[in-house]
């Protein structure tokens, strides 16, 4: 990985902070719902706990949306000129990306009907989703901090990040 350029501390441009610094609430988000899928798991008041899970992660896409436009539109659009978007760093974290929107989505669109009603065996495969989606996230935005923002901090010129932090800011 220290290929990529994770290895140290590096003070980070202010948009590659700024996607930074909107991780701590996006993962507090995805720690409570896993929480709730442990309830879920340890068959802890299910249909509640399955409906509190259905409201935090329409909550969570919410918040997770616009985020996740201002690194794909954005910062890969920028890192892809120069190490491209098929193979590579940029093509793993928009896989990443891919995989936990098609989860939550999946979810979302299953659960979408207020007066539909589950087996508890759909309810555990429905959590099991968003468990899935937790830790696609978590590992990804690890990877971000350790390896793909140093990584553009290193690569992008000094216009390009002031370029980043306006277009980021639009979003």
């Amino acid at each position: 990985m220290s290929a990529f350029g994770g290895m140290g501390t590096i003070e980070l441009c202010a948009g590659l902070k700024q996607l930074k610094e909107e991780h701590p609430p996006l993962l507090s988000q995805l720690d409570g719902l896993l929480s709730t899928v442990v309830k879920i798991e340890n068959e802890e008041n299910i249909i509640e706990s399955f409906k509190e899970l259905t409201d935090r992660t329409r909550s969570f896409i919410a918040d997770l949306g616009p985020h996740s436009d201002r690194e794909e539109g954005v910062l890969f659009e920028m890192m892809g000129e120069y190490i491209g978007r098929h193979s590579g760093p940029i093509a793993v974290m928009e896989y990443e990306h891919d995989r936990a929107k098609t989860l939550i989505g999946t979810y979302l669109t299953r659960t979408a009907e207020e007066s539909a009603e589950f087996s508890e065996a759909e309810i555990r495969e429905l959590a099991a989703m968003i468990k899935e989606a937790y830790y696609t996230l978590t590992e990804h935005f690890a990877k971000e901090e350790n390896v793909l923002f140093p990584m553009a901090q290193r690569m992008l010129s000094e216009e390009e990040k002031a370029e980043l932090h306006r277009r980021i800011r639009e979003i």
